[in-house]
């Protein structure tokens, strides 16, 4: 990780005492950008990680909505089950939601080459407006080389979007590109005109990382990263939609 507005910051005792986590995590919380907005990272979060890759190799994926660059197939509930339990006192403690329920759960590869991405592909997005909606997203890639970044929109300095500042946000973004011009056929990675890169969370195995949806985000990938439809070989990740 790194420019970040804040260093990570470990459990303080209190807080532990509180918030009991299973023995294999490894918890750590930064604050981030202007807005400091929380993401939490959990380490070893799986106890047995190759059982989701195993899972994932059983099931049919396909293209699932228009934003993703990629294939996805739907999580089994039962696998969801015994993981996100420990999340409900982490999330309380560290977003202020008392309980938590699954919107949705998906296995997802990227699998666009860059050439193919449509135009809303090659910026930064956010999941929903909702400040309540969170993302968990698991990493069970071996390369470890690609990961998530997270964006601050230059003109407005929003690193988030509620349903106060859509529109505002709508009409900037619009107003940036008719200036600018689309970006090139790329995965968006570092700064660009329009938007300031202000972390990035590499994707190291059996790594989760868990942030509000409505953060300006994108997958962070190196260009000669591997774009496999086998969820052995290529960028597999969970990501689950949790809400209050």
């Amino acid at each position: 990780m790194r420019r970040l507005a804040t260093a990570a910051l470990r459990w303080h005792n209190a807080a532990m005492q509180r918030v009991p986590a299973p023995d294999h995590w490894s918890v750590s919380i930064v604050e981030q950008g202007h807005e400091r907005e929380p993401v939490v990272v959990i380490d070893n979060f799986a106890p047995d990680p190759q059982r989701w890759i195993d899972d994932a190799a059983f099931l049919s994926f396909a293209p699932i909505g228009p934003h993703y660059p990629g294939i996805r197939a739907e999580v089994p509930p039962p696998m969801l089950a015994d993981l996100l339990a420990p999340l409900d006192p982490l999330i309380a403690e560290v977003f202020g939601e008392p309980a938590t329920e699954v919107l949705d759960a998906y296995y997802s590869l990227v699998t666009t080459p860059p050439h193919a991405l449509a135009p809303i592909q090659r910026l930064p997005h956010f999941d929903g407006v909702e400040r309540e909606r969170l993302a968990l997203l698991h990493f069970l890639a071996r390369d470890e080389r690609s990961g998530t970044a997270f964006y601050r929109h230059r003109s407005t300095g929003f690193e988030t979007v509620d349903a106060g500042r859509l529109a505002t946000y709508r009409a900037a973004l619009d107003a940036d590109l008719r200036r600018e011009g689309l970006p090139g056929p790329d995965y968006i990675a570092g700064d660009t005109a329009i938007f300031e890169e202000i972390a990035v969370h590499q994707g190291r195995f059996n790594r989760a990382i868990l942030y509000r949806s409505n953060t300006l985000h994108c997958a962070r990938l190196p260009a000669d990263l591997a774009l496999s439809a086998d969820p052995a070989a290529g960028r597999l990740t969970v990501n689950t939609f949790l809400t209050a």
